[in-house]
């Protein structure tokens, strides 16, 4: 039998998820990659544990995440029958639908009957009558948004969800859903874009769109894939994501201008007494319209890491400037 730490609830920091009653941890845990039929079952429930013992309330997962696809949910289920089902009341459980999940003309990205039919499907799959936030994963260039807002109001409304969020929308999409979905009485609660030191497209509108509307925001990849965990400075490792799944993680991406930059922030982290992870991550963080950052995690280990980030003061103007800098010069010598 599973019982959590006692501390649980002092080593974690929470923030209110744009305007609503929502506390969010700063540090979430995505089930993206490794709680499929890759990773030991073992490790999977050891990861979970040890976040949850240290204050992670939240669980990201979708319908799609494995390998393969519905191998995160499904095992996920047996976690919940075994550890978790005990401690609903504690956990932000969270899923999505948008992208390929079956095949057929019914098993992607945003029309009424694929979203409500795939969170139904993830419901059998986790053992839940309900997750906490359901996500439209990306925009539907063909079906209505209407029709795609529309669908997340009836799972709200059903029962099948407490809150909906968004994920990959731009600027003027969200605005669009915000205001769809303020219309039928169900707000929107957040929106899951990538951000990180490396990809900043969020600051070209969305934030304020996001701060605006009172929405909050998760974040994924606040690493780069691993970029900026220091991991690809001397080569690409045997172990490493690049040589078994190169849809999101490319050997042409590790180049030298990466090696130089994340040279330079690992030694504003040194200074600092972190590593180049947790500076990223305390990067990402400092945005007040960041509600939490989403973490993965093959090892628990790296939980305890990533979440000794909170322990640190604030990036001071002067650091924020220096970062600045590399990250400029970075991304010039990349458009070249």
């Amino acid at each position: 039998m599973y019982t959590p730490s006692s501390t649980r609830y002092s080593e974690m920091q929470y923030a209110r998820c744009g305007r609503s009653g929502l506390l969010l941890p700063r540090l979430s845990l995505g089930l993206w990659h490794n709680f499929g039929n890759i990773t030991p079952f073992d490790t999977q429930q050891s990861i979970l544990r040890t976040a949850f013992d240290h204050g992670i309330t939240h669980f990201d997962l979708a319908n799609n995440y494995g390998p393969p696809y519905g191998e995160a949910e499904r095992n996920f289920g047996i976690h919940m029958d075994r550890d978790w089902h005990t401690h609903r009341d504690e956990l932000i459980i969270s899923t999505k639908a948008g992208y390929d999940m079956w095949e057929g003309p019914y098993g992607n990205f945003g029309s009424r009957k694929y979203l409500i039919a795939s969170l139904d499907q993830s419901l059998r799959r986790m053992h839940l009558d309900y997750v906490d936030i359901f996500y439209h994963h990306r925009p539907d260039p063909d079906t209505p948004m209407e029709e795609t807002m529309g669908a997340l109001d009836h799972i709200v409304r059903s029962g099948k969800a407490l809150y909906v969020g968004i994920s990959n929308y731009t600027a003027e999409q969200t605005a669009r859903a915000v205001s769809i979905l303020h219309d039928l009485g169900t707000p929107l609660l957040i929106h899951q874009p990538r951000y990180n030191m490396l990809d900043r497209w969020i600051e070209d509108g969305l934030t304020d769109v996001l701060a605006d509307c009172g929405v909050g925001a998760i974040v994924f990849s606040p690493l780069a894939g691993g970029r900026l965990t220091g991991k690809y400075r001397h080569g690409i490792p045997d172990d490493s994501r690049i040589s078994h799944d190169p849809r999101y993680l490319r050997a042409d991406m590790i180049t030298d201008a990466l090696g130089t930059a994340t040279d330079a922030l690992t030694e504003i982290a040194k200074a600092r007494g972190e590593s180049l992870p947790q500076l990223a991550l305390q990067w990402v963080l400092r945005s007040p319209v960041i509600t939490s950052a989403l973490i993965g995690a093959s090892r628990p280990q790296q939980i305890i890491e990533n979440i000794g980030v909170l322990r640190f003061p604030d990036l001071s103007d002067a650091e924020l400037e220096a970062i600045e800098t590399i990250l400029s010069t970075y991304q010039s010598e990349v458009a070249l």
